[in-house]
């Protein structure tokens, strides 16, 4: 079933001697133009703000952050040092459930302690949250796999990055109270990827959060996997959420492992820039996507909607995204 540089800016000033002194063959006014001129010269004032990683997502998302700009000198007069200033975090737009949910105050719980945790990060961090699906969803215990990006300072600088958190939850009478938050561990990257990790790293048809990404460079997604995304994506723009990690290590409820930390699954929550909850996306859009993951090699398509056939499965957990496992 469902399966995480930099220059500081400076001032520097000069000063030349001299501008007073008498110059042969020069009028007063012309003596005056030349001081002027050598004082322009004079300032020089520097500083660098900007951002390293992935844009700003614009759904839900933040705003990027730009230099300052500072006002033309009047004609004729030096060029005023400016002070450099810090950027700031930009800001994000909270995520809230959409129609579609199932138990939408399961995730509500879930992203609102990620947003808490992550926000410590580097001392301080905006986070955006791109996605919360479950991983599972029983009648008194719940994981729910929140996807993020994050943005912070470094040196001055905004860094973006990101993870996804296994947000573990168990009901007390109407409350859901979380009980562990764990990060995805990918794993370090490899020294050599295959031709066809190249080709999913560099497709512009498959979108990969940030610990998906780190999962195919570190080599330990079968190529079965990648290779049937690359199919899925000729006919399709695939928002993956989860491959290998963030994700519970068994079937969520029983002891049966999963096939996702093994690199033999992946998810995809939005299809053709569409939610799969979204009870306004297309079932036909949906089905036909399960039925194609299915033709490209998965043995166990899970989805929103039960198809006909031993492939197919259909379960709450599974009402927000599509599933697909591969054997091998």
């Amino acid at each position: 079933m469902t399966g995480s540089n930099l220059s500081r800016p400076g001032l520097s000033g000069l000063s030349r001697p001299g501008l007073g002194r008498s110059v042969p063959g020069l009028s007063r006014r012309g003596l005056l133009l030349l001081g002027v001129g050598a004082l322009a010269g004079c300032s020089d004032s520097s500083g660098t703000t900007g951002s390293a990683g992935t844009p700003a997502p614009t759904s839900p998302g933040g705003s990027s952050t730009g230099g300052t700009t500072t006002p033309p000198s009047a004609p004729g007069s030096p060029s005023p040092s400016s002070t450099p200033s810090t950027p700031a975090l930009p800001t994000v737009k909270p995520w809230t459930p959409g129609p579609g949910e199932v138990k939408p105050e399961v995730k509500v719980a879930a992203v609102r302690a990620t947003e808490d945790l992550l926000s410590r990060d580097h001392g301080r961090s905006a986070v955006a949250i791109t996605d919360a699906q479950y991983g599972g969803i029983l009648s008194d215990s719940a994981s729910v796999l929140v996807v993020c990006r994050q943005y912070y300072l470094v040196d001055g600088k905004v860094v973006t990055g990101g993870t996804t958190v296994d947000v573990r939850l168990s009901r007390s009478g109407q409350t859901w109270r979380v009980t562990a938050l764990n990060r995805a561990k990918p794993g370090a990257a490899a020294k050599q990827l295959t031709a066809a990790a190249n080709r999913v790293l560099s497709n512009d048809r498959i979108t990969l959060p940030a610990a998906s990404i780190a999962d195919v460079r570190s080599g330990q997604v079968h190529d079965t996997v990648l290779n049937a995304m690359l199919s899925l994506a000729e006919n399709y723009r695939i928002g993956v959420s989860v491959i290998r990690s963030g994700h519970p290590i068994n079937v969520f409820g029983t002891d049966r492992p999963s096939d996702h930390p093994r690199g033999r699954a992946f998810d995809t929550w939005q299809i053709n820039g569409l939610p799969v909850v979204a009870p306004t996306t297309s079932r036909s859009l949906v089905t036909g996507y399960m039925r194609a993951a299915a033709s490209a090699g998965s043995y166990n398509v899970g989805g929103p909607v039960q198809l006909n056939g031993s492939t197919y499965f259909s379960d709450t957990t599974h009402h927000d995204h599509v599933h697909a496992g591969f054997t091998t």
